[in-house]
């Protein structure tokens, strides 16, 4: 079985969600997270606070420096993610459809061989 990274992106700036929609969205989501443990797909999943609680940590030249805020200089940061266990990409896809239906555009990438040893 190989494992996926499926991220959800929130868009700085993008009208924020009714409470009523975000609800909505963590009912789905929790739904969703039920279902793939139920069939085994789910290994790790989460919610991240906002981008300016983020630390970004440097090493250069033996120096370590530690400065606040995203490391990416974007308007689109990761604001959620599930790793899942599937048996192909097309399974994965499946389960990115239902996600992306409950929480907006998610994105697939395969973790690569040498990480799932």
């Amino acid at each position: 079985m190989k494992q996926y990274l499926l991220s959800v992106h929130f868009v700085e700036g993008a009208p924020a969600p009714s409470d009523e929609e975000m609800q909505t969205m963590f009912a789905e989501t929790g739904r969703i997270n039920d279902e793939m443990q139920a069939v085994g797909a789910w290994v790790f999943g989460g919610g991240l606070l906002s981008p300016d609680s983020a630390t970004v940590v440097r090493v250069e030249n033996g120096a370590t420096t530690m400065s606040d805020g995203p490391f990416a200089e974007t308007k689109e940061h990761i604001a959620g993610f599930w790793v899942i266990r599937c048996e192909d990409l097309d399974q994965a896809l499946a389960w990115a459809e239902k996600c992306a239906a409950a929480c907006g555009p998610v994105e697939v990438r395969p973790f690569d061989d040498l990480s799932q040893a």
